[in-house]
This record gives C-alpha cells, structure tokens and sequence, in this order.
C-alpha cells in the first residue's frame, strides 16, 4: 500500500524438518505505516515469531512480496539483508543483547562503525543518544554495573542510535520486573511520539494494551487487526 513503512503481500513461510512440513505463515497481508505503533501477538506456534524474523530481514519468505521503506526486500541474500538492517531497522530484544566488555557508550555507538561512521561522531551520536533515554550519567558503566532497567534503556538507545526506520522490539519486558516493564513502556510511548514506528511483538496483554494497533495471528494468519479502543479513548480525551 502506498506511503507504507512495511507492506506484505501474500506472505508464506515454510519450514522443512525431516519429514514433517511446517506452513509457519499461509499468506499474510499486512501494511504498518510511518509513525504507527503495533503490538503483534499470538500464542506459541502462532507464527508472530517467524513474522518477527521477516519483518527485521533475520529470515526470507518463502514466498510472496515484502517491501520495506520502498524497497523489495524479500529476494535479497544474506548480505543485503544485513545493509538493510543496519540501516533501516533498530532492534530491541528480551535478553538486551549487550556485549558485556564494553560500556554503554560503546554498546550503543556500534551499530555506527558497521555503517562506517568515524569514532568521533560515533561517540558523540551515541552520548546523546543515550541521554535521550534517561542514561547520561551511566554512559561509563559496564552491562553487569547496571540494572535490568538500565540495561534494556542501553539496548533501546542502541536500536534508536542509526536512526532507523523501524523500532522492533521482541518481548522487550519479558526479562524485567512489573515496575521496570511499565518503565521501559513508557519509554517506547515517548519514543513514538517523537515520530519513530513501532512494532512491539509480545505475549502479554497489558502490554499490548500500550499500542495504538494489535494484530492477532493464529495458525499462521492473522486473526485479528484493530485499532486499540482503549487508547483511542485516551487520544479523545487527551
């Protein structure tokens, strides 16, 4: 669809394993537009996981159509699909993704050096990323010097940091205690309202309930695609 960030069409993903064949998706549709915040749920099986994988270029469809940001990317090889993410995708995972040996500071500027930025403008890109996220004063500390809090801010910053297209964050309070989760979505709430896209891919509800579009799959298709009413209410009377 036209002036869509993500448009599938007739998406297919099959998987071999040994004798069995697995129709993971059976033809998915679906258009995400700039600056839309979605939350993509199902249970185990259900094929959000797989749709995760193509959406941020980890995988290829076995068939139809993926274009992202006006690009086809769903015939691409392994190293185009790389330059794609680099550039066009920000990921935020459950297990933060940190490499333990390197500052936050670091942790966030490396997305910078595979784009081939100069060390300078790195570190300067990433301080003030990291700032945007509430973490100025930790740019310094170590992964295991910090909370779990503090860490999925660093990854946040990390995925935001190339000024991607994209945001997609996979159970991005899965590892984190409720008061942090509420924290860290209410980070994901201010970033949106800064123009960035959001696709949350989540298993929890009330987690859900913080996105402005939940689509539901099951089987390999999507079962559901609404606007969520509830912050619908909340923009009227905002």
């Amino acid at each position: 669809m036209q002036n869509s960030i993500i448009s599938v069409r007739n998406l297919k993903k099959i998987y071999y394993m040994g004798a069995n064949v697995v129709n993971a998706l059976q033809g998915i549709d679906l258009d995400i537009h700039k600056n839309e915040y979605v939350a993509l749920m199902g249970p185990s099986g259900s094929g959000k996981s797989t749709l995760m994988n193509l959406i941020g270029c980890l995988d290829t469809p076995t068939s139809g159509d993926y274009i992202l940001n006006g690009t086809n990317v769903s015939t691409m090889d392994d190293g185009e699909l790389a330059e794609v993410r680099n550039k066009e995708i920000g990921f935020v995972f459950q297990t933060f993704n940190l490499l333990p040996r390197l500052s936050a500071l670091e942790n966030v500027a490396l997305p910078l050096v595979y784009a081939g930025m100069n060390r300078a403008d790195r570190l300067e890109r990433a301080k003030q990323t990291l700032e945007s996220v509430g973490l100025g004063d930790r740019m310094d500390h170590k992964p295991n010097e910090l909370s779990g809090g503090q860490r999925q801010r660093v990854a946040v910053a990390r995925a935001l940091v190339n000024n991607p297209s994209i945001i997609l964050a996979d159970e991005p309070t899965g590892n984190l205690d409720s008061k942090t989760s509420y924290e860290i979505i209410g980070l994901f709430e201010e970033i949106h309202s800064r123009g960035n896209t959001i696709v949350l891919v989540t298993h929890e509800p009330d987690i859900a309930e913080f996105a402005h579009r939940i689509v539901k799959l099951k089987d390999g298709l999507i079962e559901s695609d609404e606007i969520n009413p509830n912050i619908v209410r909340i923009l009227e009377t905002a």
